[in-house]
This record gives C-alpha cells, structure tokens and sequence, in this order.
C-alpha cells in the first residue's frame, strides 16, 4: 500500500483511515481537521443540564471520538486542538456558546484538553483497524472516553475545590451510560461506513 504523501499522517503504519479513503492531499485533509472542530463545535451545543453538577452532558464527546476514529490520530487531535483555539480567542463553540480562556482554565477545561489527547488516542487504534468492527469500535471508544476522563476529572476537582470520591462522581459516573450509549452507536456506524465504502 502506497504511503500517502501528506506529513499529517502517520507513516509508521500503513492502514488508512475513512479520511484517507478521499480523494486530495493538503486540502482535503485541512477541510477534514476544520469540519470535525466545527462538528465538535455544534455537538457542544447539544446540552442536557445535570442538576447540581457543574459538567452538563453533551454531544461533543461523541464527535470528538466518531471524528477522530476517521481521521486519524494526527488529524484527529489536531482537530481539537483548533476547536479549543477557536474558543480561547473568543468564538463561542464551546458548551452553552461559552468562549474565552477563563473556560479552559475553569471546571470543564480538563475535558477540553483530554478531547486533544484522546482524539490522537482513538485515531491511533482506528489506524490499527480497531474501527472497522463493533466490538472494536466500542474499545476505541472505551479508551478515548477513559483518557477524557483521566483529564478531565483531577481538573475538575483541583479548580472546584471538590473531593477526589465526589470529584470522579460528578465527573465520570454520572455520564457513564450516556457514554456507553454513544460507544454502541458508533460500534454500528464505523463499521458500516467500512462495508460502504469496500463495496
């Protein structure tokens, strides 16, 4: 299998990526990693307030790790890392049309640096293939929600003042089936889009 020429792929392993199935080079990979920061983007705004805690379910986690599975691990976390840029200078993509650096640094701003991470982490174990079955995808998913929440959850309770117990409560537990929920989604949605585009 050919290596493909654009530096923003990994070269060490060949296996592509849904992205890779695209036609283009530079430009369709910039219009990819700009499309899944504005996908994560409107995902944010996809809120369902929890009472009493300071971290609302979304829809981000979902596009942050469904956009990372096809893109790859470089293309991938690179997509959130400009997410994150947008909302550090001001747009408002994060949740609830909040912007600004003060919500990197607040509550929620260790998942926004856990999505940067585990978008490289899931875009990783999709370039080994883990994407195109179920039980596969599930894992991938598995290990990038866990990576979002080994960030995410010490920031929350290092900027809240909350205890480590209540801290991963309030953090990870509460979200956990909503979680699984979108890991099982994306188990039927990947693999499906492979058998698509194989035909």
């Amino acid at each position: 299998m050919t290596t493909l020429a654009f530096p923003l792929v990994p070269r060490a392993n060949p296996r592509r990526v849904l992205a890779d199935l695209l036609p283009g080079a530079l430009v369709r990979d910039v219009a990819l990693v700009l499309g899944v920061a504005a996908l994560t983007a409107l995902a944010a705004q996809i809120r369902i307030p929890v009472p009493g805690l300071p971290v609302p379910i979304t829809g981000q986690t979902f596009a942050v790790l469904l956009g990372a599975a096809a893109l790859g691990p470089v293309r991938g976390s690179l997509s959130q890392a400009l997410y994150v840029a947008f909302g550090m200078v001001g747009l408002p993509v994060f949740t609830g049309g909040a912007s600004g650096v003060e919500t990197v640094f607040g509550a929620t701003g260790g998942y926004l640096v856990g999505f940067i991470v585990a978008g490289f982490v899931v875009g990783a174990l999709a370039r080994r293939g883990l994407d195109r079955g179920v039980l596969g995808t599930v894992l991938a998913f598995a290990a990038g929600t866990a990576v979002i929440y080994a960030i995410g959850v010490p920031w929350l309770a290092l900027s809240t003042g909350m205890a480590p117990t209540a801290a991963l409560w309030a953090g990870a537990g509460t979200f956990l089936v909503g979680d699984a929920i979108k890991a099982v989604l994306a188990g039927a949605l990947l693999p499906s889009a492979w058998r698509l585009a194989e035909r």
